[in-house]
This record gives structure tokens, C-alpha cells and sequence, in this order.
């Protein structure tokens, strides 16, 4: 039973250096190569993908389209859910971090970004649009801290990637940065005070192997 996580491919975002969240930005150039490099790289594995989940913005639902293309499985189930979103900055979002960290220092940066609980400051305005019509009200946090992006990514393991890798599907998650770390800390029980070292390069696709107990046997990097 295996697992193939990935983050999606360089966004604009990443190439310009400001915090993006629930913002819908595009990939790059280079980061639709790396989702082509990575479809590849599955592919020549020898994994067959047989469902895949991807967040709801464009950068991970297009690195997730490009690589079942290039893997040959285009056909599959592709199922968009919030819960995959990166974690949302509240006010960060759209802000330089190296101007942030001019103005707030570079420790407090760090806290942003990498600590477990360290929650952003908060937006006023959490309208964004119609993707989330359905969605409880609620549920839309106006910034969260890792903590609190793993508490919606988690059940999304528990009520459908647990149940279909029982079923024997070869299961792609394509995320982003902070909710695939938030699913490696589930997945590898990492101490939350160890979370600031999890690192997911831009789509590096990693594969998980489990036993029939859902234990991981095996990782590997392609």
C-alpha cells in the first residue's frame, strides 16, 4: 500500500518570497516542469496511481493534473478538498517575508512559519470566494498555526486516504507546504517541538509504503 505526497511545483509566490495561504496563485514555468519532472519520476517507479487529492487552488490542482498526465494516469478519481490548503496566514498573507523580517526580526519570522502553535497575526477580511460557498462559515479561519491546519488535515487521512490505501489503491496527495507537514507529523509522530525541522521541498514526490496496520515499512524519496 503506498502513499505518494507532493508539494505542488514553484508558484509565483514562492518565486517572489511572499506568504501566499488561501491566496489562489499560479505556478511558474519552472514549477509546471517540476510537476512534469515529478509525474515522470513516478511513472518510471513503476507506481500506478490510482486516486488522487489535491487542495482547492490552482497550484496544487494543476501540479496534480500534470503529474497523472505524465504518469499515465489521467483517467483516475481526483477529489479537491479545502482541507489540503496551505495553512492560512491571516494577515501575512501577500507579504514579503524578508520585508517582514526587517520590520518584526528574523525570529519572529521563524516563528511564523515554523513553530507548532505560533498563530499569525489575524485578518479582518476572510471573504474569498466562491469555492468555499459550502463550507460552514466557521470552519474559515481568518490565520492559523500548524496546529490548527493539522486539525483539518487529519481527518481527510482518517475518513478517505486511510480507507482507500486499505482498499489497495496507490493514493497521490499533492499539497502544499504546511498541510503535508502537518500529515508527515501525523504520519511519522514527530514530536511537535521537532515540527520546525520537517521540510517539503517543491515537488519532490515522497512514497510511503504500509503494512496491512497502516505502519509505515518504508520511505523513500524519488
Amino acid at each position: 500500500m503506498e502513499l505518494i505526497i507532493v508539494r505542488h511545483g514553484e508558484s509565483e509566490a514562492n518565486f517572489e518570497n511572499y506568504w501566499t495561504g488561501w491566496l489562489d496563485v499560479d505556478l511558474t514555468e519552472k514549477g509546471i516542469e517540476q510537476a512534469r519532472l515529478a509525474g515522470r519520476k513516478i511513472k518510471n517507479s513503476g507506481l500506478t496511481i490510482d486516486i488522487a487529492f489535491e487542495s482547492v487552488l490552482k497550484r496544487s490542482i494543476k501540479t496534480a493534473e500534470t503529474i497523472l498526465y505524465e504518469a499515465d494516469a489521467a483517467f483516475v478519481p481526483e477529489y479537491k478538498t479545502w482541507r489540503l490548503n496551505e495553512r492560512h496566514y491571516g494577515a501575512l498573507v501577500g507579504k514579503n517575508k524578508d520585508q517582514m523580517a526587517k520590520e518584526f526580526g528574523a525570529a519572529q519570522v521563524k516563528k511564523w512559519r515554523r513553530d507548532f502553535d505560533e498563530v499569525p497575526p489575524l485578518t479582518v477580511d476572510n471573504h474569498f470566494d466562491r469555492r468555499y460557498d459550502q463550507l460552514d462559515p466557521r470552519l474559515i479561519s481568518k490565520g492559523e498555526s500548524l496546529h490548527m491546519t493539522s486539525q483539518r488535515v487529519i481527518p481527510l487521512w482518517q475518513d478517505q486516504i486511510a480507507p482507500n490505501l486499505l482498499d489497495h489503491k496507490t493514493v497521490l496527495v499533492c499539497g502544499h507546504g504546511n498541510s503535508l507537514r502537518a500529515l508527515v507529523q501525523f504520519l511519522e509522530m514527530i514530536p511537535t517541538d521537532q515540527v520546525d525541522q520537517i521540510d517539503i521541498p517543491n515537488a519532490a514526490p515522497v512514497i510511503y509504503t504500509f503494512n496491512e496496520r497502516l505502519e509505515i515499512i518504508k520511505k523513500e524519496i524519488l
